[in-house]
Protein backbone atom coordinates (compact mmCIF):
# COMPACT_ATOMS: atom_id res chain seq x y z
CA UNK A 1 0.00 0.00 0.00
CA UNK A 2 3.10 2.04 0.97
CA UNK A 3 4.30 1.89 -2.55
CA UNK A 4 1.21 2.75 -4.29
CA UNK A 5 1.06 5.65 -2.06
CA UNK A 6 4.48 7.05 -2.86
CA UNK A 7 3.41 6.44 -6.65
CA UNK A 8 0.30 8.00 -6.75
CA UNK A 9 1.54 11.23 -4.94
CA UNK A 10 5.28 11.39 -5.41
CA UNK A 11 5.05 10.25 -9.20
CA UNK A 12 1.96 10.53 -10.27
CA UNK A 13 1.91 14.49 -10.60
CA UNK A 14 4.87 14.58 -13.07
CA UNK A 15 3.53 11.80 -15.36
CA UNK A 16 0.17 13.72 -14.87
CA UNK A 17 2.51 17.01 -15.85
CA UNK A 18 3.90 15.72 -18.68
CA UNK A 19 0.93 14.51 -20.20
CA UNK A 20 -0.77 17.75 -19.84
CA UNK A 21 1.95 20.09 -21.28
CA UNK A 22 2.91 17.39 -24.45
CA UNK A 23 -0.15 16.42 -25.05
CA UNK A 24 -1.60 19.90 -25.33
CA UNK A 25 1.33 20.81 -27.22
CA UNK A 26 0.84 18.07 -29.83
CA UNK A 27 -2.28 18.53 -29.53
CA UNK A 28 -2.41 22.07 -30.97
CA UNK A 29 0.31 21.23 -33.64
CA UNK A 30 -1.54 18.79 -35.08
CA UNK A 31 -5.17 19.11 -34.83
CA UNK A 32 -5.95 23.22 -34.44
CA UNK A 33 -9.15 22.74 -36.10
CA UNK A 34 -10.24 20.90 -32.63
CA UNK A 35 -8.71 23.73 -30.77
CA UNK A 36 -12.01 24.90 -29.38
CA UNK A 37 -15.01 24.56 -26.66
CA UNK A 38 -17.33 23.58 -29.55
CA UNK A 39 -19.89 25.34 -27.96
CA UNK A 40 -23.43 23.99 -28.18
CA UNK A 41 -25.14 27.37 -27.62
CA UNK A 42 -26.79 27.28 -31.08
CA UNK A 43 -28.60 24.42 -30.48
CA UNK A 44 -30.12 25.14 -26.93
CA UNK A 45 -29.22 27.94 -24.65
CA UNK A 46 -31.83 27.44 -21.61
CA UNK A 47 -29.68 26.68 -18.49
CA UNK A 48 -25.87 27.52 -20.25
CA UNK A 49 -27.04 30.97 -19.63
CA UNK A 50 -27.12 30.64 -15.98
CA UNK A 51 -25.19 27.70 -15.72
CA UNK A 52 -22.02 28.52 -17.87
CA UNK A 53 -21.31 31.88 -15.59
CA UNK A 54 -21.79 30.29 -12.49
CA UNK A 55 -19.80 27.47 -13.52
CA UNK A 56 -16.41 29.64 -14.54
CA UNK A 57 -16.39 31.98 -11.90
CA UNK A 58 -16.72 29.37 -9.17
CA UNK A 59 -13.65 27.21 -11.22
CA UNK A 60 -11.91 30.14 -11.67
CA UNK A 61 -12.07 30.99 -8.34
CA UNK A 62 -10.98 27.37 -6.76
CA UNK A 63 -8.19 27.61 -9.23
CA UNK A 64 -6.68 30.54 -8.51
CA UNK A 65 -7.49 29.69 -4.67
CA UNK A 66 -5.63 26.49 -4.55
CA UNK A 67 -3.06 27.47 -6.24
CA UNK A 68 -2.48 30.54 -3.96
CA UNK A 69 -3.05 28.54 -0.84
CA UNK A 70 -1.25 26.03 -1.86
CA UNK A 71 1.92 27.26 -3.26
CA UNK A 72 2.29 29.99 -1.12
CA UNK A 73 5.19 28.98 2.32
CA UNK A 74 4.11 28.85 5.45
CA UNK A 75 6.98 30.90 6.37
CA UNK A 76 4.92 34.12 4.28
CA UNK A 77 1.55 33.48 6.07
CA UNK A 78 3.43 33.01 9.34
CA UNK A 79 5.74 36.66 8.24
CA UNK A 80 2.25 38.46 8.15
CA UNK A 81 1.21 37.02 11.47
CA UNK A 82 -1.92 34.72 9.68
CA UNK A 83 -2.25 31.76 12.40
CA UNK A 84 -2.54 28.19 10.76
CA UNK A 85 -6.00 27.64 11.90
CA UNK A 86 -7.05 31.12 10.91
CA UNK A 87 -5.61 30.43 6.82
CA UNK A 88 -7.95 26.94 7.28
CA UNK A 89 -10.91 28.87 8.09
CA UNK A 90 -10.40 31.36 5.30
CA UNK A 91 -10.07 28.35 2.42
CA UNK A 92 -13.08 26.72 3.99
CA UNK A 93 -14.99 29.30 3.94
CA UNK A 94 -13.65 30.60 0.17
CA UNK A 95 -13.39 27.09 -1.17
CA UNK A 96 -17.16 26.55 0.03
CA UNK A 97 -18.53 29.37 -1.41
CA UNK A 98 -16.39 29.64 -5.13
CA UNK A 99 -17.59 25.29 -4.77
CA UNK A 100 -20.81 26.03 -4.44
CA UNK A 101 -21.47 27.81 -7.22
CA UNK A 102 -19.22 25.90 -9.29
CA UNK A 103 -21.46 23.06 -8.32
CA UNK A 104 -24.49 24.75 -8.77
CA UNK A 105 -23.16 26.04 -12.32
CA UNK A 106 -21.94 22.43 -13.40
CA UNK A 107 -25.32 20.78 -12.55
CA UNK A 108 -27.11 23.09 -14.72
CA UNK A 109 -24.73 22.35 -17.61
CA UNK A 110 -25.08 18.81 -16.71
CA UNK A 111 -28.35 18.76 -16.65
CA UNK A 112 -28.83 20.15 -20.03
CA UNK A 113 -26.33 17.85 -21.71
CA UNK A 114 -28.26 15.16 -20.76
CA UNK A 115 -31.56 16.19 -21.08
CA UNK A 116 -32.08 18.35 -24.42
CA UNK A 117 -32.29 15.92 -27.26
CA UNK A 118 -29.97 18.39 -29.30
CA UNK A 119 -27.35 18.94 -27.33
CA UNK A 120 -26.92 15.18 -26.38
CA UNK A 121 -27.00 14.05 -29.96
CA UNK A 122 -23.98 16.62 -30.46
CA UNK A 123 -22.20 15.22 -26.73
CA UNK A 124 -19.76 13.11 -27.34
CA UNK A 125 -18.18 10.68 -24.61
CA UNK A 126 -15.51 13.04 -24.04
CA UNK A 127 -17.68 15.86 -23.39
CA UNK A 128 -20.05 13.71 -20.76
CA UNK A 129 -16.47 12.25 -18.97
CA UNK A 130 -15.10 15.61 -18.39
CA UNK A 131 -18.18 17.23 -16.70
CA UNK A 132 -18.50 13.90 -14.59
CA UNK A 133 -14.73 13.84 -13.69
CA UNK A 134 -14.98 17.50 -12.67
CA UNK A 135 -18.01 16.81 -10.84
CA UNK A 136 -16.52 13.87 -8.48
CA UNK A 137 -13.73 16.03 -8.01
CA UNK A 138 -16.04 19.39 -6.63
CA UNK A 139 -18.08 16.89 -4.50
CA UNK A 140 -15.07 15.52 -3.29
CA UNK A 141 -13.65 18.74 -2.82
CA UNK A 142 -16.13 20.01 -0.85
CA UNK A 143 -17.05 16.93 1.39
CA UNK A 144 -13.24 17.49 2.74
CA UNK A 145 -14.58 20.85 4.41
CA UNK A 146 -16.13 18.84 6.79
CA UNK A 147 -13.61 16.37 7.80
CA UNK A 148 -11.59 19.77 7.85
CA UNK A 149 -14.38 21.23 10.09
CA UNK A 150 -13.02 18.58 12.82
CA UNK A 151 -9.57 19.52 13.32
CA UNK A 152 -9.32 23.23 13.04
CA UNK A 153 -5.48 23.57 14.62
CA UNK A 154 -4.39 23.92 10.53
CA UNK A 155 -1.89 20.78 10.99
CA UNK A 156 -3.40 19.24 7.86
CA UNK A 157 -3.46 22.48 5.78
CA UNK A 158 0.47 22.83 6.51
CA UNK A 159 0.93 19.25 5.30
CA UNK A 160 -0.80 19.89 2.04
CA UNK A 161 1.17 23.42 1.65
CA UNK A 162 4.18 21.08 2.06
CA UNK A 163 3.79 18.46 -0.38
CA UNK A 164 2.53 20.73 -3.27
CA UNK A 165 5.17 22.75 -2.43
CA UNK A 166 7.86 19.67 -2.32
CA UNK A 167 6.10 18.58 -5.68
CA UNK A 168 6.63 21.61 -7.35
CA UNK A 169 10.47 22.22 -6.50
CA UNK A 170 11.14 18.35 -7.24
CA UNK A 171 11.94 17.16 -3.89
CA UNK A 172 11.34 13.40 -3.27
CA UNK A 173 9.74 13.49 0.11
CA UNK A 174 6.75 14.93 -1.19
CA UNK A 175 4.21 11.90 -0.55
CA UNK A 176 5.37 11.25 2.74
CA UNK A 177 4.58 14.48 4.42
CA UNK A 178 0.44 13.33 3.34
CA UNK A 179 1.01 9.74 4.37
CA UNK A 180 -1.33 9.98 6.94
CA UNK A 181 -3.57 12.39 5.25
CA UNK A 182 -7.47 11.21 5.60
CA UNK A 183 -8.48 9.37 2.30
CA UNK A 184 -10.62 12.03 0.83
CA UNK A 185 -8.51 14.34 0.60
CA UNK A 186 -5.65 11.59 -1.34
CA UNK A 187 -9.10 11.14 -3.68
CA UNK A 188 -9.65 14.61 -4.16
CA UNK A 189 -6.12 15.26 -5.18
CA UNK A 190 -5.53 12.43 -7.88
CA UNK A 191 -9.10 12.87 -9.48
CA UNK A 192 -7.50 16.38 -9.30
CA UNK A 193 -4.47 15.79 -10.93
CA UNK A 194 -5.82 13.15 -12.93
CA UNK A 195 -7.96 15.92 -14.62
CA UNK A 196 -4.70 17.35 -16.03
CA UNK A 197 -3.90 13.97 -17.66
CA UNK A 198 -7.53 14.21 -19.69
CA UNK A 199 -6.99 17.83 -20.58
CA UNK A 200 -5.32 17.62 -23.56
CA UNK A 201 -7.77 15.30 -25.02
CA UNK A 202 -10.98 17.24 -24.60
CA UNK A 203 -12.88 20.75 -24.71
CA UNK A 204 -10.71 21.90 -21.86
CA UNK A 205 -8.11 22.90 -24.26
CA UNK A 206 -9.86 25.99 -24.77
CA UNK A 207 -8.72 27.13 -21.42
CA UNK A 208 -5.04 28.14 -22.99
CA UNK A 209 -7.01 30.04 -25.20
CA UNK A 210 -7.82 32.24 -22.31
CA UNK A 211 -4.71 32.91 -21.17
CA UNK A 212 -4.14 33.77 -24.99
CA UNK A 213 -6.62 36.60 -25.52
CA UNK A 214 -4.39 38.29 -22.39
CA UNK A 215 -1.61 38.90 -24.54
CA UNK A 216 -4.27 40.28 -27.57
CA UNK A 217 -4.66 43.18 -25.65
CA UNK A 218 -1.12 44.33 -26.56
CA UNK A 219 -0.74 43.01 -29.48
CA UNK A 220 -0.38 45.59 -32.63
CA UNK A 221 -2.93 46.57 -35.12
CA UNK A 222 -2.94 44.66 -38.09
CA UNK A 223 -2.63 46.87 -41.31
CA UNK A 224 -4.97 45.98 -44.13
CA UNK A 225 -4.44 47.12 -46.98
CA UNK A 226 -6.80 47.72 -50.09
CA UNK A 227 -6.16 46.83 -53.48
Amino acid sequence: MNYLHQFLFGIYPYIALAIFLLGSLIRFDREQYTWKSESSQVFNTGMLRLGSPLFHIGVLGLFFGHAAGLLTPVWVWDALGVEHGTKQLVAMVAGGTMGSLCLIGLLMLLGRRLSNERVAARSTWKDKLVLLWLLATLLLGLSSIFVSAGHMDGHMMVLLMGWAQHIVTFRGDAADLILTAPLIFKLHLFMGMSLFVIFPFTRLVHVWSGFGAVTYLGRAYQLVRPR
